[in-house]
């Protein structure tokens, strides 16, 4: 069933804010709160002490969305990985142990360290492909059901590039991955764009979740790694992305940024992650357009149909109609722009179409 025009819905009245206004509004909506943040990294530092403890003279390291500097809220985890000494990783490895008794020993850890201040803590190894899951039973975020980790037990590739992780669906299988190198590119990124690497992911990430089977956010930031290196407002920044991110994924796969590991999964199919990312790249140019030609209300519609839950809706029917009349004035193209209105409304003289 086909939605109704901008013209019957009841929308808000708003202020006419610019793209790079509503942009700023909705990150800071989803960005994670410090006090989500502080609980968050408190609690992973409990896991990484309880690993070294499990694992001596092993080291630790941080991955996924709170290392990364990127974390939205509610915020729902946080993902470490042991890195166990050359010596205590002999006897495992592709072609010799799984990791399953590994996991076993980091779940035991941690319940000895963290049961007493979390009593309704579970760990999950049974089932678990990479890492052990730690239920906390305990959420940092209000109104979440929990708060969980990844806790990965990993070994040390012999080409001292990268590490081998967990493959236990299959016997005695080890993939080959680099989380250490892409915590640091990210980094770096972070740094090179001012932040605005960072910036554009929350948005990109909320993006993914509002589609009801989100492709794998890794892909997502693999591909922000190749084509946001220097500062940019966060409107061109998402522009830039979708015009790479169309076309790279047309091509094929998304490689490892590290070099190291295969292609990055996309969980669903390819054809349909571009048709995606081509709608958004194509309303992200139109709000770019509109706003350029002095229609904020247009250019926020447009910007609305990419974030609908971060960028307030707003009926654009009255600066459509100008826009229309005034193309057809000129002698130029009426263009319907990609749903937004094309009806006049009922008080624009007939005689403006120019018969």
């Amino acid at each position: 069933m086909e939605s109704e025009g901008p013209e019957c819905r009841e929308v808000p009245m708003v202020r006419k804010e610019s793209l790079a206004q509503l942009l700023d509004a909705g990150r800071r909506k989803i960005q994670v709160t410090d006090e989500e943040l502080a609980e968050a990294k408190r609690r992973r530092q409990l896991l990484a002490v309880s690993m070294r403890r499990a694992f001596p003279g092993s080291t630790t390291y941080f991955n996924g969305s709170v290392a990364h500097g990127d974390a939205n809220t509610p915020l729902t985890d946080v993902d470490l990985g042991a890195v166990l000494t050359k010596k205590d990783a002999e006897p495992y490895g592709p072609g010799k142990k799984s990791a399953l008794p590994l996991m076993e020993i980091a779940r035991d850890a941690i319940h000895k360290d963290l049961d007493g201040e979390f009593p309704n803590l579970t760990i999950e190894v049974a089932g678990r492909r990479r890492a052990v899951l730690v239920r906390f039973g305990d959420p940092v975020t209000a109104e979440q059901s929990d708060f969980t980790a990844d806790v990965m037990t990993a070994l040390p590739h012999p080409s001292g590039r990268g590490l081998y992780i967990p493959n236990t669906k299959i016997a005695a299988q080890w993939d080959r991955a680099d989380p250490i190198t892409h915590t640091q590119m990210v980094l770096q990124a972070i740094e090179d764009t001012e932040i605005v690497f960072a910036r554009t992911v929350r948005l990109l990430k909320h993006w993914n979740g509002t589609h009801s089977k989100p492709m794998c956010s890794w892909n997502i930031k693999a591909l922000c790694l190749d084509c946001l290196d220097e500062p940019m407002p966060l409107i061109n920044a998402l522009q830039t992305f979708f015009a790479y991110a169309a076309d790279e994924i047309d091509k094929g796969p998304t490689p490892d940024p590290a070099k190291v590991a295969g292609p990055i999964p996309l969980n669903m199919p390819r054809s349909e992650v571009h048709k995606r990312l081509c709608t958004a790249r194509k309303y992200i140019n139109l709000a770019i357009e509109h706003e350029k030609a002095g229609r904020p209300l247009s250019a926020q519609y447009a910007l609305h149909q990419v974030l609908p839950e971060l960028v307030p809706d707003v009926n654009a029917t009255e600066e459509e109609a100008h826009r229309l009349v005034t193309t057809v004035r000129s002698g130029g193209t009426s263009l319907t722009g990609l749903g937004l209105a094309t009806k006049l409304p009922a008080s624009t003289p007939t005689r403006a179409w120019g018969g």
